[in-house]
């Protein structure tokens, strides 16, 4: 404490931690809003852990919250119980779609080329093998989509939320589609128009800078991958109205999202501010819910569990090994702030009620095939690894 009291919890047979607080201000910050503070603490540099012992500290807290259910202490359910409510009346009309999408997707370019792999998938990636590289995950991951898509040269496809355009790109070279990617971030859609130029693959792509709400035609086609977490619960039926009207009759789509696996939360005051504001993870009712009043078929729906603490360790180990390159563009206060996003995140999806969720849907009920086997052939890994094993550490990057 600040005062120079100590206190000690747990068992003493567990590995130590100890964190300090520097000040009587963030005592207070922590105990009246503990989500909030905990983050702008360690950013502020007000609250230290000895080693810096991010992972081990945010382990800790995460397996203890999911331990106690959530259950806050009675002066902060009130608090809670407003946040949730609110939930539904977040309005992420076109116009601040657009603002909170340039918080976090219009940093520099040169940050994610220092955390990402080379095609800058900054989604979760698939990995098949305990011994994955993450350019190989994320490679397994459009591989593992494109199946789903049942791509053939030629088709029409709608690419929601495109990113750098990593998807669009190999589904035009590799699969013969023609793509329309579209973003809302000017950084995005500048690069990705680059990559399509220097491929020589402009012929077959085209990116707009546009609202999903936005786009007209039909297509055969449509992806959507980690958009869905940006549109808001109070325009989840508009997003998959808007895909069913965008789907041609015999069309497919594949929307890749972060989903919670346990009822519905609001979204930790810290990500909202400075991370991802406008951002929200729905439930997989909350989901599913919006696809019926779209009148579409859930043809598939597949559960990733794991891949993301994976990926996040991944782009982890990365960020470490580029902070010298990262303070030339950032603060310390940023890289502490970003050390605690991807630290944080990594521990939500190992130990919280997160995963990957995919929704593989149709307007028709037999535009899918009614086994999954054609998602499988002989290039498939035929084992799993161990659930407890970390994909990549021993590839050193």
């Amino acid at each position: 404490m600040p005062d120079g009291t100590t206190f000690r919890y747990g068992e003493a047979s567990d590995s130590p931690l100890t964190v300090r607080l520097h000040d009587a201000a963030t005592v207070r910050h922590l105990v009246l809003n503990p989500e909030l503070a905990l983050g702008e603490s360690y950013m502020n540099g007000n609250l230290t852990i000895e080693g810096d012992d991010l992972h081990g500290f945010l382990a800790l807290v995460s397996r203890n919250i999911a331990w106690a259910s959530g259950t806050p202490v009675w002066w902060q359910e009130p608090v809670n119980k407003l946040r949730r409510a609110l939930r539904n009346l977040q309005n992420n009309v076109t116009r601040r779609a657009r603002k909170n999408v340039a918080h976090h997707y219009d940093l520099s370019g040169r940050l994610y080329d220092l955390f990402l792999d080379e095609d800058r998938q900054y989604s979760c990636a698939y990995f098949r093998t305990a011994d994955a590289t993450l350019e190989q995950a994320q490679a397994d991951k459009k591989a593992h989509i494109a199946r789903k898509l049942r791509i053939e040269p030629g088709m029409q496809v709608l690419d929601i939320g495109c990113g750098w355009g990593g998807m669009a790109l190999t589904l035009a070279r590799d699969y013969g589609a023609r793509v329309t990617g579209i973003t809302l971030s000017r950084e995005q859609f500048d690069h990705a128009t680059r990559r399509a130029q220097q491929e020589e693959l402009s012929d077959r792509i085209t990116f707009k800078l546009c609202d999903y709400r936005e786009i007209g035609g039909q297509f055969d086609r449509i992806v959507s991958v980690g958009m869905f977490e940006h549109v808001g619960l109070r325009h989840a039926a508009t997003y998959f109205r808007t895909i069913r009207d965008r789907l041609s009759p015999d069309g497919i789509a594949l929307v890749h999202t972060i989903g919670r696996t346990a009822p519905a939360a609001a979204t930790n005051p810290w990500i909202a501010k400075y991370i991802f504001p406008g951002g929200y993870i729905p439930t997989l009712s909350e989901a599913a819910n919006a696809i019926e009043k779209a009148h579409l078929w859930p043809a598939d729906i597949e559960c990733w569990r794991l891949h993301y603490a994976y990926t996040l360790r991944e782009w982890f180990n990365r960020f470490e090994q580029n902070i010298p390159e990262i303070r030339e563009i950032y603060n310390e206060r940023f890289i502490r702030m970003w050390r605690f996003y991807l630290v944080a995140s990594e521990q939500t999806f190992r130990h919280g009620p997160q995963a990957v969720l995919q929704f593989q849907l149709s307007r028709k009920v037999g535009a899918v095939p009614i086994v999954r086997d054609y998602l499988y052939g002989p290039d498939r890994a035929d084992h799993a690894h161990p659930a407890d094993a970390h994909p990549g550490t021993a590839n050193k990057k």
